[in-house]
């Protein structure tokens, strides 16, 4: 009976054993977590007509949840876009 345990137990090490399957199932769900919150946030982000796409939508959050300020966030942004507009106004016009 030890043997069969003792193989039981190399078979478990070798793919990383049960814990390493729980783990594993709840790093999914995590993931699949996250997934559907930026999908839900992007959607609020389109029907407030922000202009975010997902990737600046998650660079933001990422910001927000590391303590910036949203309000300064979103204050930075809107000057980073008038900039760029300002920019490209400037650069229609000695074209």
């Amino acid at each position: 009976m030890a043997t069969a345990t003792k193989i039981s137990q190399l078979k478990l090490d070798e793919h990383g054993g049960a814990g390493a399957a729980a783990a594993g199932a709840a790093s999914a769900a995590n993931l699949n977590a996250v997934r559907v919150t930026m999908d839900v946030l992007l959607e609020i982000s389109r029907i407030l007509n922000t202009g975010l796409d997902m990737e600046t939508l998650s660079i933001c959050v990422r910001l927000c949840e590391q303590g910036i300020n949203p309000e300064a966030l979103s204050s930075v942004i809107k000057e980073l876009r008038k900039a760029s507009e300002a920019l490209k106004a400037a650069e229609n016009m000695t074209s």
